[in-house]
């Protein structure tokens, strides 16, 4: 199958012009997410915008990541953010999703952290230059990493599962659901994915802080954990991760965000991921539009475009920034070069009508039209209101990539 071809290239001024002006803007909107430390929160922490006004868990680890690839480097964010979530451990040991002023789980109070913990510590403490910060807090950490063993992890396969599609961040993902019945039932890709780097995280951490024979046990369960996703989520045939239903094994084929997480993880050989991407990524059937990358097959039965916030977010077909950053890693990763600065030219031309349109950027955005959708600020009577910026920022870190320059976050 031949990669789906792209619109007309921009001449290279006007792609230089327009990725300039994307950071100008994205420079200039950066100091919105950064809070300073008050009420509950101890340490100065990142919003992602608009309505927005907590430390959220994966926000919260990506803009950071983000601050820390600026120039001059910020990592002490990911320090803040990972001292944000060793202060609020609820008495039961679990650790909330939602950190606000006023306390823990003052928001979506049933959502748990998602497994990025080990991440934030670890690359705070190495981009950084110092792990001294990190001594007291690291039996803590390994606790709050592992305690997921416990309570989302099927002894039969080793696979993770999400409790539901709300607490993976995707809110109506139909790769994972969020039927009752099937509670901590939905072993998808992108748990799996996120728990490896976990510890693979966890492994380094330790190793730094010399602990070497928790380095080797993490390093192992970082091993076995990669191997039984290849067993039970990979399908040759359709050359695919899938959801799988742990309560009768079988897979839910949904061409899904989610699906492609093990592949911003490094978890793939080169040749299966070449062709996933060729069959389902860069290819208008499934997830590529004229304005970026789908976070659900247009071949989906339930895929769609709705402006929806309330009750939650939709992840069931529109562009979101954050799942095209996951994309683009994967892109770049496995030697889509063309692809990968064609992605980022998308998203610059879907940035600059978002920022003419409304002076900043929204959550997620019409695959089919680019029209951006979700406002994060209170409507106003034209509906013009945007102000999500977040993780939006990562744009900027994938302009930087393809035009040549090193960087931390692609490890």
């Amino acid at each position: 199958m031949e990669l789906q071809q792209a619109p007309p290239r921009q001449t290279s001024t006007t792609r230089h012009d327009a990725r300039r002006e994307v950071v100008r803007h994205l420079d200039r909107l950066r100091p919105q997410v950064i809070m300073p430390a008050r009420g509950f929160i101890r340490y100065p922490y990142c919003i992602p915008g608009g309505f927005y006004e907590q430390q959220w868990d994966w926000d919260g680890f990506f803009i950071s990541c983000h601050l820390a690839s600026r120039d001059p480097a910020r990592p002490e964010y990911l320090k803040y953010w990972t001292l944000n979530v060793l202060n609020s451990v609820l008495p039961d040991g679990d650790v909330a999703a939602c950190i606000s002023t006023e306390g823990v789980r003052a928001r979506l109070p049933s959502l748990r952290l998602k497994p990025f913990l080990a991440q934030g510590a670890e690359l705070a403490g190495r981009l950084g230059g110092d792990d001294s910060w990190l001594v007291p807090h690291y039996d803590e950490i390994v606790r709050i990493v592992t305690r997921r063993e416990a309570s989302h992890r099927d002894a039969a396969t080793g696979l993770y599962a999400w409790e539901d599609a709300m607490s993976s961040g995707a809110d109506n993902n139909v790769a994972v659901t969020n039927d009752p019945e099937a509670r901590r039932k939905m072993a998808a890709a992108d748990v799996n994915a996120f728990q490896y780097r976990e510890y693979e995280a966890l492994s380094r951490l330790a190793d730094r802080l010399g602990h070497a024979e928790d380095a080797r046990r993490f390093a192992t369960m970082a091993s076995k954990l990669s191997a039984a996703m290849m067993k039970h989520l990979w399908s040759p045939d359709d050359v695919s991760f899938w959801t799988m239903d742990l309560r009768d094994g079988t897979w839910r084929r949904r061409v899904s965000y989610s699906n492609f997480v093990p592949l911003w993880a490094g978890l793939v050989p080169r040749v299966h991921a070449r062709e996933m991407i060729r069959r389902y990524l860069w290819n208008a059937d499934h997830l590529l539009s004229p304005h970026g990358l789908r976070s659900l097959s247009a071949r989906d039965p339930d895929y769609n475009n709705v402006n929806m916030i309330d009750p939650h977010s939709n992840w069931q077909g529109p562009i979101w920034p954050i799942v095209n950053y996951f994309y683009f890693t994967a892109l770049v990763r496995y030697g889509f070069a063309d692809e990968a600065e064609e992605l980022v030219d998308r998203l610059c031309r879907l940035y600059l009508d978002d920022i003419e349109f409304c002076g900043s950027l929204h959550e997620n955005y019409d695959a089919e039209t680019g029209r951006p959708l979700a406002p994060s600020a209170d409507q106003s009577a034209t509906g013009r209101e945007g102000g999500f910026v977040g993780w939006n920022l990562l744009l900027q870190d994938m302009i930087e990539v393809v035009e040549g320059r090193e960087h931390p976050l692609f490890i």
